[in-house]
């Protein structure tokens, strides 16, 4: 019998560490062959959009998709093979971790091994994942954060703070939070690059994880085309809506035989970064391979536990 589960049952059994390693997991298995992505479709509905995108996990028997947009909150439906359907779930936290696991997993291949200082452009609650997946896979020595609003990055500063016991500090400009750091994660909802290309140290590694609409830029040309290694979630994805990507692409300043998949760098097959200096890149356009990997853990600690409510069909 399928269950339901709310927003804070879904809190309640989705940790970090834990989804940073299903979506390892479900890398790996898409690196073989033992997943299958649908890329988000947008489709008009009386003004708005209606998203839509699914994925199988064959080899653990598991797929579903993910819905939101034409009215508050997101949904994810899940199947298991030789049961239908076993779930429906609430996905705004769901999507919250897993957005910031899938940086945590690009991180922990793609950086420098000792990548401490990290700069991140955004102070939104999915801001706030991000900093705690990039903590799960790298000592930070020191982290800066910058947006527009300098009430809003101060509170986020002194929660965040708070969180990951160590001081996040808000700075003034963007440039402070790209000099003299090893990483920086963009989670924005932009339309212009945030911060100058110009800046970036050597080494540096990216993770521009807010730009998942053609419109939308977080980057600028500059700094897409210096990063050596560029990975994404999925590429086919990414040429439907990574903005960031198509800008210098449609210009004629790079093309998409540069972009690789996540996947086989996680699963060992090419490397995530060629030397300490080299730049690299990790476009992440949010795909439901990552929803139905914690979706799966979420809905297995919760038959174990007991937790959720029975649906009749």
């Amino acid at each position: 019998m399928a269950i339901f589960l709310d927003e804070a049952q879904v809190g309640e059994l989705l940790d970090m560490e834990s989804c940073i390693a299903a979506l390892e997991e479900a890398f790996r298995d898409k690196a073989e062959g033992q997943a299958a992505i649908q890329p988000r479709r947008r489709l008009p509905f009386q003004g708005r959009r209606f998203h839509l995108m699914a994925a199988s996990m064959p080899r653990k028997g598991y797929l579903g998709f993910k819905a939101y947009g034409a009215a508050r909150g997101q949904d994810v439906v899940l199947y298991k093979a030789g049961e239908g359907m076993v779930a429906f779930m609430r996905s705004g936290k769901l999507g919250q971790i897993r957005t910031g696991a899938a940086s945590g997993v690009a991180t922990k291949y793609m950086a420098r091994p000792d990548a401490s200082r990290l700069g991140c452009f955004g102070t939104g609650n999915q801001a706030e994942t991000q900093l705690m997946a990039i903590a799960s896979v790298r000592k930070l020595e020191s982290i800066h954060v910058y947006s527009r609003d300098q009430e809003r990055r101060n509170a986020f500063a002194e929660k965040m703070s708070a969180a990951l016991e160590q001081e996040v500090r808000p700075v003034d400009t963007p440039a402070e939070a790209v000099k003299g750091r090893d990483i920086v994660v963009t989670i924005t909802n932009s339309s212009e690059p945030v911060f100058d290309g110009k800046l970036l140290e050597p080494g540096t590694h990216i993770n521009a994880a807010g730009g998942n609409v053609r419109t939308h830029r977080e980057l600028d040309e500059v700094a897409v085309t210096r990063a050596g290694t560029i990975a994404a979630d999925d590429v086919e994805g990414a040429k439907l809506e990574c903005g960031d990507l198509m800008w210098p692409i449609e210009g004629a300043l790079m093309s998409w035989e540069k972009v690789y998949e996540l996947a086989p760098i996680v699963a060992g097959l090419m490397s995530g970064r060629r030397s300490d200096d080299e730049i690299t890149l990790f476009e992440s356009q949010g795909i439901a391979l990552e929803d139905v990997a914690a979706g799966s853990l979420v809905y297995e600690r919760a038959r174990e536990r007991g937790i959720g409510t029975r649906l009749p069909f």
